[in-house]
């Protein structure tokens, strides 16, 4: 077998066997298949595509490069959950300490933001002392003991995949629907869950624009999951605006805390309420939706949650006192109002001006050896449907050092961010499958 052979293959349409599959990916990992061969082929697969069982082989292919987290001698339905990201997004800070307080085993790895949407491990850091790369058995025993642990991935799992996403990074072959698909489901079975829901985003806060195109994605590691054996369910939602009212790191996580005490935004709350739903019912603890968001309801309002989250704080170094004390939190000690321009109603609030206007101030990074700012971001007072006076407050951006031309852009780019009509506009649900 020749890996020109392969290349050649592809190039003209033709699918791969499951042999020719490990060939390819077990000789990126020994060195026998140059990075330029792999990325020969990855531009062959965005032209010409992978179909289903390619798809599953590739996957496979990545999940069996490292090592595999194995849990069943804890539980034999522990959860995981992926997004696909977006901008506020601080589902899994919510959901892990309520699923956990429910009863479900949580084996949540995350990662680190890059570009303008957030990552869960930088606005878990900035918790203080909040400890977020756990070894394997430190992670399975925070599990065993308070139901849930939340974790940089390790780079043993799947390093396939991050030798192939960094080629694909820089070829131009991020978005093809397979590739991506691969990439998320490898990691989430190799992470050890044999329950995985994926929130996939779609709109301008979004990687994938069109709630079609996350459709066709949902779709596929759905049935990549069935193929492996695992138990895959997506909940497809928009990121036309930030999710919730806070963006920035340590800022999403006292909107969580609050969440977790019954104060929550109608768009957070209906996503969490979703995913949080479908998973008690794929752990067995609920037999339909009603009674699962019945049960999710209960845990919010009896404190128990919040009080789980405290658990996982205090087992992972963190300081607990943060959820009631929140000048604990580094939030930028500077504030700038951003005031509107217009009488009438916000028609649209579009998230990537406000994610780049958080990251102009510090609160994101354009390369992974980046610092971020903690206490950067902005909180929002009107989003969508809401009617404004002009001169009323939009929103407030949070700042510490930053230069004065970037203030201005970050001005500049919150205020781009709405749009206003004179007609109440149509809301869209921000669940759409």
């Amino acid at each position: 077998m020749r890996t020109v052979d392969i290349i050649q293959k592809k190039k003209e349409g033709k699918a791969h066997t499951k042999e020719e599959m490990n060939f390819l990916i077990q000789g990126l990992m020994d060195g026998t298949v140059e990075d330029y061969q792999m990325s020969s082929w990855l531009m062959a697969v965005c032209f010409q595509g992978l179909n289903e069982d390619e798809t599953a082989y590739m996957t496979e292919a990545f999940i069996n490069s490292g090592e595999i987290l194995d849990f069943s001698d804890i539980s034999n339905t522990v959860a995981d959950k992926h997004s696909t990201g977006g901008v506020g997004d601080k589902v899994t800070i919510v959901l892990i300490p309520l699923l956990a307080a429910i009863g479900v085993k949580c084996a949540k790895l995350s990662g680190r933001g890059l570009g303008y949407t957030g990552g869960t491990v930088d606005k878990l850091e900035s918790i203080p002392n909040f400890k977020c790369t756990l070894q394997d058995e430190e992670f399975k025993n925070q599990i065993k003991n308070i139901g849930a642990a939340i974790s940089a991935q390790t780079p043993n799992l799947t390093p396939a995949d991050g030798k192939i996403y960094a080629l694909r990074d820089v070829t131009a072959t991020v978005d093809n629907k397979s590739l991506i698909c691969a990439s998320v489901v490898s990691k989430k079975i190799a992470s050890g869950a044999n329950i995985i829901v994926l929130d996939v985003k779609y709109g301008a806060g979004a990687f994938i624009k069109t709630k079609e195109e996350a459709r066709e994605l949902a779709d596929l590691m759905i049935k990549i999951g069935a193929k492996l054996n695992r138990k895959i369910e997506a909940v497809i939602s928009s990121m036309e605006q930030p999710l919730g009212t806070h963006i920035g790191n340590s800022l999403e996580i006292i909107e969580s805390v609050e969440f977790l005490k019954g104060n929550y935004n109608k768009d957070l709350y209906e996503i969490v309420l979703e995913i949080a739903s479908h998973t008690v019912i794929l752990a067995n603890l609920a037999k339909d939706l009603n009674e699962a968001k019945n049960l999710v309801d209960e845990t919010i309002k009896s404190g128990s949650a919040l009080k789980k989250l405290k658990e996982i704080i205090k087992a992972q170094g963190g300081n607990p006192d943060c959820t009631e004390n929140y000048s604990l939190f580094n939030v930028g000690k500077n504030k700038l109002e951003i005031k509107a321009e217009n009488e009438g109603y916000i028609s649209k609030l579009d998230a990537l001006n406000i994610a780049k206007a958080c990251k102009l101030l510090g609160a994101g990074r354009d390369k992974k050896s980046d610092n971020i700012d903690f206490g950067a971001g902005c909180i929002l007072n009107k989003k969508i449907g809401d009617k404004v006076q002009k001169d009323e407050l939009l929103c407030t951006l949070y700042f510490n050092n930053v230069e004065e031309n970037r203030i201005k852009e970050a001005v500049q780019s919150a205020q781009d961010a709405y749009k206003y009509s004179d007609t109440e506009p149509e809301l869209q649900p921000v669940l759409y499958k």
